[in-house]
Formats: structure tokens, C-alpha cells, sequence
């Protein structure tokens, strides 16, 4: 019987180098794969800043308005910024390779490590959003949220090692039937409301419980942070500047377009989903007695109520609003599969990140990466009980980080280009144009970078500002290996292979079967100066029954046998080897060691345990070269038409 492989089954068949150019993407797929991030984030938006300014009272709400319409100028500018990344740099990699090529390599590791952990967080608050759109639905699954959004990361992991285009296909269902369903639920409200309908939120009723008074600098804080929060909106507008490789061809121009749709969908739907929540009278708060509600009552999410509120009666439709909130939510980590994967293999190729992290899977993704990014995610979620309001507080900094270096680059790019003798007048006029935007993108994001550090590092967001020095030291300390390893493996010139002066062989031995005798022929292949082999033995009794076998079945080979009164392998067989080493001097010394391959995981921690302790010191052993051979028992033998056993090629048995 054929044995079931459950990676094909997971993530399918391999796929040829020769079809990378199949996995490339069209706009249409390219929006939900890279979008889905920023078009989900106006689902929360709204909520973080009315949670915030929550904290000052019903009388504070109204600042809601000011604080979206600067989120709204300052997601235009970022996208019309990024637009210019897209045609400057079509190879990719976004802040990191705009910051290394114009701001040098501390700029672009900053860059960098503030992306990943951006990444991480993406994951982790996209799928605990999704999974509180789902519980706001269904209040009774509210005591397994972390559960849920595990089973969601371990999902997204199994669809983006499938390949990036067919993952594409999956996504884009929701994430364009998030857009539809917002867009119809706009309809129903102005139709709704034209025609003189009252809407009312259920929360409009509730009062909220102010936690002080706010006034003067006080009153100016809270509205910093109920902006600083509603920035989460611009998470994720860097992922196509950062996977313009995986676009078709011109791969710029459509990387530029798919941007622009998102922005154009990103500031309509969240000035829609805002301004509803105003007329609405929207009350949401992170913990319900702030409300009069009872400790533990389930809260609906801003755009729950709006749903619910806008579709009244029409129940199906606020459930299928929930259903695609959801799915966005949860897909919207998607952007984050493809930007942490890329951004890793790129570091990986400058050697600031393990060379593991640059090598496709056989389904053309980096799937080191994703399998990376996943671990992170869910080490997040588990640590943080997939509270939202906990998780979000470390949002933005990384963003926001990455936004700054990113544009701060562009500038100087731009600068060049204009001091370059071969740009053309007519040209000039254009790169003008675009350092104005980057420099207008560059100060505003470092502005909102200062805000949201104000405001958000006593609120957690201080873990941020260590993880991401943690991480530019740790790929610091992995360049100084890569380049200390370059320069001991380095050959001189003029150098060339150098024949040892004699060659050694010893032959490690427990006893005499047939894996002992399958190394010894293998050891005598070597043609070896002198071929030894080595036992030890704890009583004499073993060292006789070991020397009468021995002299039936391989004479002609010398056998020494390490007494051990303590019963100790591998510690008389290391001493022994070291002496050999250090005498021998220039020559070399091989130690061949018969490993058992069993076929079953449960049968590995049976076999060959001194075997693995002895490789592992032999490597650390200077002038000594370690041999496996394996002998296939018969549990890792394919099955044989032939009827004959592991290891059979005269039709005999092995003895056992």
C-alpha cells in the first residue's frame, strides 16, 4: 500500500524553479494578498479612538472627527510616498533596502528589525480582531478566543506554504466581500437616513464613566493618543512597496495602481465606518462597567453595533457583515505572511539573518519564514490571552519606524538623483515633485513617531522599544559570524588540495552483527594507511565472547578493546581517539562509526544513543574526520518485490 505523505497533502506537490514566473501576481489577486491588512484595520480603527477618548467622557467623543480626519491626510501622504517607492525601487524590500542604499546599514537594521516585529504584531492583532468580530457574533465562544486564534495562525501557515498565488485565490473572497458588504451597508445608512430613519447605536444609551478630568496639556495627551491609536489604520500600506518583485510585469506601474486602489478604499471605508459611529452614537469602552454594564458582559465591536444597527431586521445581512469582518480580519495577517518571508530572505542574502531564511520550499515560498513568523505569532498570542486592547498597545511604533527611515531615504535618493549630470531637464521637474512628497511624508511620519512613543510607551509599547534593539544587535552579531566565518574558510591564493601524509582508520565497534561487518568493508574501501577497530568492554567475560567472534569472522583486522570497569562508552573511546590524534600530528584520522535508520520516530531513542553522543564530541575533535554508515533496519526498508530483507543482496539473511 501507497504511504499517505501529509506535507503533499497540506501544501501539495512541488513545484519546478522553471515556474516562478506561473506563482507572479495580477492586481487582482496582488490587492487581497497585500491589501488585506490596511483595508481590515478600518474595521478597528474607529474603535481604538473612541476607546481612548472614552476615558475623558461622552463629552470628549467629538474629538473623534479631528483625530480621523488627520489619520485620513496622513494615510493619503503615506500612500502617494510609497507610490514613489514602488517606481524607484522595483526589486523590493521596502524601508530596509531604501535605508541601505541612501542612509547606510544602522538606518536600514533599524528598519528592518522594526518591520519584523511589525510583522508579528500584524499577525497576532489581526487574528485576535478577526476572532473578536467572531465572538461579538457569537458570545459564546468568548472563552476560547485564544484557542480560535491559534487554530487561525496554524491555517494561514498551511495556505501560504501552498504558494502565493493559490493562497491569493482563497483570500480574495473575503477581503472583497469585506469591501462589498461595507460599502453596501454605506447604501443602507444614507438611504436609511434620507429618508428620515432615527439609528441609534444599542450602546448610544449607556453612559460612559469618565477616569478623570481632562483639561489643558491633560486634555491635549488624550487627543495624541486617541490619534496615535487610530494610526493602526496605516498598518501594512508598506507591504507592496516591500513585495513589488511579485508583481507581473510592469511590475512598478501595477505595484503603484494596486497601492492606490487600497488607499482609495482604505480612506472611504474608514471616514464611512467614523462618521456612522458619530451619528450612531457609538459607546464602546475596554471594560464593561465603565458602561453600567455587569463585570464580564460580552462587548460588541464598533462595527458590530454599526452593523446591527444600520441592517435592523435584516439579520442575515449583520451576520454576513460579521462573517466577512472576520475573514478579513484573520486574512489580513496574509500581508504579513508575504512581507516577513521576503524581508527575512533579503536580510538573509546581506547575512544579517540565518542563510535558512533565503532557500524556497519546494512550493516556491519561503517557507523558513513563514514557519518563523508563525511561532512568533502564536508565542504572542498565548502570552498576551488574545486580549485585543493589550495586543494593540504595542502596535504602531514598528510602523511607524519603518515609515520614517523609509521616506528619510527617499529624500536623499531623490537628492542624488537631482545632483546626477545624466538626469534630464525635462526630468528633473518630475523628481522635484517627488522629493516633496517623500519630504512631506518623512516629517509627518516622524511627528506621528514621537506622538505615538509619547503616548504609548508606559501602555506597553515599551516591549517594542526592546525588541527591536534586541533584534538589530542579533543581526549585527549574525554578520560578525558570517564574516568570521568567511575569513577562516577563505583558500590563499594559489592554493590547492593537499594530500595527507598517511591516513588512519578506526572502526567503531559494539559487537559483531552485521552493521559492524557492512563497516568494516566500507573502511577497507578506504585503502587506508592503518584500519583498527575499537570496543570496550566492561569484564572479561565481554572481552572474550567480543575476541572469539572476532577472530570468526574478521581476522584480518586488528581489534582493540578499551577495558571500563564503570561500564562507560564513550569516555575510554574519546581519551583514545584524542591520543591517536595528538600523535599522529599532520595525518589525518578517520573514525567510522555503523549507525542503526529505523523507520519509526518511536523507535529512534532505542538505538544509537552513543553513537550521537560520540559525533557530537568527535566534531569539536581537532585532525579527525567522522564517518557514518548507515544499516537500514526493516522498518526503513522500502517494501521489495523481491522478498529479499533489509541489507539482503545474496539472499541471505543478516544474523540478528
Amino acid at each position: 500500500m501507497r504511504r499517505i505523505n501529509a506535507k503533499r497533502v497540506l501544501v501539495g506537490e512541488p513545484l519546478d524553479t522553471a515556474r516562478l514566473g506561473e506563482t507572479l501576481l495580477p492586481k487582482r489577486l496582488a490587492l487581497p494578498i497585500f491589501c488585506s491588512d490596511p483595508l481590515s484595520s478600518v474595521a478597528y480603527a474607529t474603535e481604538e479612538i473612541l476607546l481612548t477618548l472614552a476615558l475623558g467622557g461622552v463629552a470628549l467623543l467629538h474629538l473623534a472627527w479631528y483625530a480621523a480626519a488627520a489619520i485620513v491626510f496622513l494615510l493619503v501622504v503615506v500612500v502617494a510616498s510609497y507610490r514613489q517607492t514602488c517606481h524607484a525601487y522595483p526589486g523590493g524590500g521596502g524601508a530596509y533596502v531604501v535605508s541601505s542604499e541612501n542612509l547606510g546599514q544602522t538606518a536600514a537594521l533599524t528598519a528592518a528589525s522594526a518591520l519584523l516585529v511589525d510583522y508579528v504584531l500584524t499577525v497576532a492583532v489581526s487574528v485576535v480582531s478577526g476572532v473578536a468580530a467572531i465572538t461579538s457574533a457569537i458570545p459564546s465562544l468568548a472563552d476560547h478566543q485564544v484557542a480560535l486564534s491559534v487554530a487561525f495562525v496554524v491555517l494561514l501557515t498551511v495556505m501560504n506554504l501552498r504558494g502565493v498565488r493559490e493562497s491569493g485565490r482563497v483570500f480574495a473572497v473575503p477581503t472583497y466581500g469585506f469591501v462589498l458588504v461595507i460599502y453596501l451597508m454605506f447604501a443602507v445608512a444614507a438611504f436609511r437616513l434620507g429618508t428620515g430613519d432615527t439609528i441609534r447605536a444599542e450602546s448610544a444609551h449607556l453612559p460612559i464613566t469618565a477616569d478623570g478630568t481632562y483639561t489643558g496639556l491633560a486634555l491635549v495627551f488624550l487627543a495624541m493618543r486617541a490619534f496615535a491609536s487610530g494610526c493602526t489604520a496605516l498598518t501594512g500600506v508598506e507591504a507592496i512597496s516591500n513585495g513589488v518583485p511579485a508583481f507581473r510585469e510592469p511590475k512598478s506601474r501595477n505595484a503603484a495602481n494596486t497601492l492606490a486602489a487600497m488607499g482609495a478604499l482604505a480612506v472611504t471605508m474608514f471616514m464611512g465606518i467614523t462618521v456612522l459611529a458619530m451619528l450612531y452614537e457609538v459607546h464602546v469602552a475596554a471594560d464593561p462597567t465603565e458602561l453600567g454594564l455587569p463585570p464580564g458582559t460580552p462587548m460588541s465591536t464598533a462595527l458590530a453595533q454599526i452593523g446591527r444597527a444600520t441592517f435592523g431586521g435584516w439579520h442575515a445581512l449583520f451576520y454576513l457583515l460579521q462573517a466577512v469582518t472576520a475573514g478579513v480580519l484573520v486574512l489580513a495577517a496574509n500581508t504579513a505572511f508575504n512581507g516577513f518571508p521576503m524581508l527575512a530572505s533579503i536580510l538573509a542574502r546581506d547575512r544579517y539573518a540565518p542563510r535558512q531564511l533565503s532557500n524556497r520550499g519546494d512550493r516556491l515560498v519561503y517557507s523558513n519564514g513563514i514557519m518563523l513568523l508563525a511561532v512568533a505569532a502564536i508565542a504572542l498570542i498565548v502570552a498576551f490571552d488574545a486580549q485585543l486592547t493589550r495586543l494593540i498597545q504595542l502596535y504602531i511604533i514598528g510602523v511607524f519606524v519603518s515609515f520614517t527611515l523609509s521616506q528619510a531615504g527617499m529624500v536623499r535618493h531623490w537628492r542624488r538623483e537631482l545632483a546626477s549630470s545624466a538626469t534630464a531637464r525635462g526630468e528633473r521637474v518630475h523628481i522635484h515633485r517627488r522629493l516633496a512628497i517623500n519630504a512631506i511624508g518623512a516629517t509627518l511620519t516622524a511627528l506621528v513617531l514621537v506622538i505615538v512613543l509619547v503616548t504609548k510607551f508606559t501602555h506597553g509599547a515599551w516591549l517594542v522599544c526592546i525588541a527591536m534593539p534586541v533584534l538589530f544587535l542579533g543581526m549585527k552579531g549574525v554578520r560578525r559570524h558570517y564574516d568570521a566565518i568567511t575569513a577562516q574558510v577563505a583558500v590563499p591564493a594559489g592554493a590547492h588540495p593537499r594530500m595527507p601524509a598517511r591516513h588512519h582508520v578506526l572502526v567503531l565497534v559494539s559487537s559483531v552483527h552485521a552493521p559492524t561487518l557492512k563497516a568494516l568493508g566500507y573502511a577497507q574501501a578506504l585503502r587506508p594507511d592503518t584500519l583498527t577497530a575499537v570496543s570496550v568492554a566492561a569484564d572479561e567475560d565481554d572481552m572474550r565472547r567480543l575476541r572469539e567472534a572476532w577472530a570468526d569472522h574478521a581476522p584480518g583486522i586488528g581489534l582493540k578493546v578499551l577495558h571500563s570497569p564503570y561500564r562507560e562508552v564513550v569516555g575510554p573511546v574519546m581519551s583514545h581517539i584524542q591520543e591517536l590524534a595528538a600523535s599522529e600530528g599532520a595525518d589525518v584520522l578517520s573514525v567510522v562509526i555503523p549507525e542503526y535508520v529505523v523507520g519509526h520516530w518511536w523507535e529512534q531513542p532505542l538505538h544509537n544513543q552513543n553513537a550521537l553522543r560520540l559525533k557530537a564530541r568527535l566534531l569539536f575533535t581537532p585532525g579527525v574526520a567522522v564517518i557514518d554508515v548507515p544499516y537500514l533496519l526493516e522498518s526503513a526498508t522500502p517494501e521489495r518485490t523481491d522478498g529479499a530483507g533489509p541489507g539482503q543482496t545474496d539472499g541471505a539473511r543478516p544474523g540478528r
